[in-house]
Formats: C-alpha cells, sequence, structure tokens
C-alpha cells in the first residue's frame, strides 16, 4: 500500500518531532526523507515514503493510517 502525499505534520508525527523540525531539517537538507523547494517566497516539501521509512526504520503506511484515522 502506498502513503500517497505525506504532509509535513504527517511526518513530524511519524518521526516524534516538531513539524518545523521537518521543515529545516528538509530545507538545510540534513533530514533525507525528500526534497524542500524553495518557490518565490514559500517553501514546497515532496516527502518520499520510501526515505522516510528508510530514515524512520518504521512502516511508513501502517504509521500513516493510524496517524490519519485519530488512533
Amino acid at each position: 500500500m502506498t502513503a500517497g502525499k505525506i504532509k509535513v505534520t504527517e511526518a513530524a508525527a511519524l518521526l516524534h518531532v516538531s513539524d518545523q523540525f521537518v521543515r529545516i531539517g528538509m530545507q538545510r537538507g540534513i533530514l533525507p526523507i525528500g526534497t524542500a523547494l524553495k518557490m518565490s517566497t514559500k517553501w514546497t516539501y515532496q516527502i518520499s515514503e520510501k526515505l522516510l521509512a528508510e530514515y524512520s526504520g518504521a512502516d511508513v503506511a501502517a504509521e500513516l493510517e493510524q496517524i490519519r484515522s485519530g488512533i
């Protein structure tokens, strides 16, 4: 099962860190879970399910299912 688009808030919950931790880590290239791209004045984040799983060691699809269902 694929997780689809993973939001910064979801990645933060899965990693047990703040949203800001994920944003800054991705912007600085030190959190290897995807790509952060500055578009004019706003940042856009593309979080890879595969990279997030490799970094966290978690079953991302299962964890996200729990996060999204509010469990």
